[in-house]
């Protein structure tokens, strides 16, 4: 395992190939850009410091780079493979992206040096996952916002992802424990900043085809285990006080 990589569980041969599918650019990457430039809504900043954290190939650099506009763009992943696939995306794509070999769980970027904080379908791989929510914390400026999407336990915990892909199943959470972790880290965020995609690709049971068929009925929010949560949390402007 590459040094760099000790809190992160490494992608499977069919993973790596996965994610640089057009499936995991259009269905996956564009469809959460999407949700959470609406969930953080007027609280956009204009021409952000924008960090992708676990940046992976670098599918998602064309996708940013639309959605908020960066003065700087930054990805950093564990993977080294993976960060060369990233750097001949931008550079096919002729976008300046900053490249780091960084863990999660140690990033060598400034305090307070970044504006929003991209974390797309990263957590479930890591191992120290407070250590990393700690360091994402840190590096972004007071105000910034995180920009969070997860896939959770009901959905990592299928037979078909166990097969696939590989993950610490021992730090998988639900919904509700992201959205604790991300509260007991100091993170803010109401209702409105939260949402609940239940996607056909995050229904490893059978991909939502018994509902497009009549066979069931839709479950509504509240009534179903949730498999993917989307969060647009903000670090205070200042510290909490005692």
């Amino acid at each position: 395992m590459n040094p760099v990589a000790s809190s992160y569980v490494e992608e499977t041969g069919f993973g790596f190939w996965f994610l640089q599918s057009h499936v995991w650019q259009h269905h996956v990457l564009r469809v959460a850009i999407n949700d959470l430039k609406r969930l953080a809504g007027a609280s956009l900043p204009a021409a952000p410091v924008l960090l992708d954290a676990g940046c992976g190939q670098g599918k998602s650099f064309s996708l940013l780079a639309a959605a908020f506009a960066p003065a700087q763009l930054i990805g950093i992943d564990a993977d080294q493979p993976s960060l060369d696939c990233s750097r001949a995306e931008a550079e096919r794509l002729g976008l300046p992206v900053t490249l780091l070999a960084n863990d999660c769980a140690a990033l060598e970027l400034a305090d307070a040096s970044v504006d929003l904080l991209f974390c797309h379908q990263t957590f479930h791989h890591l191992v120290e996952q407070e250590c990393a929510l700690a360091e994402f914390y840190r590096v972004l400026k007071p105000g910034g916002l995180l920009l969070f999407a997860e896939s959770t336990q009901f959905y990592i915990d299928t037979w078909v992802i166990r097969w696939l892909f590989r993950h610490p199943m021992q730090v998988q959470k639900s919904a509700a424990g992201y959205l604790a972790m991300l509260s007991a880290q100091g993170f803010e965020f109401t209702e409105q900043q939260v949402s609940y995609p239940y996607l056909w690709w995050s229904r490893a049971k059978d991909f939502g085809l018994l509902e497009r068929w009549g066979i069931c009925k839709p479950k509504a929010l509240g009534q179903r285990n949730e498999t993917l949560v989307n969060v647009v949390a903000r670090k205070p402007l200042a510290p909490a006080s005692a």
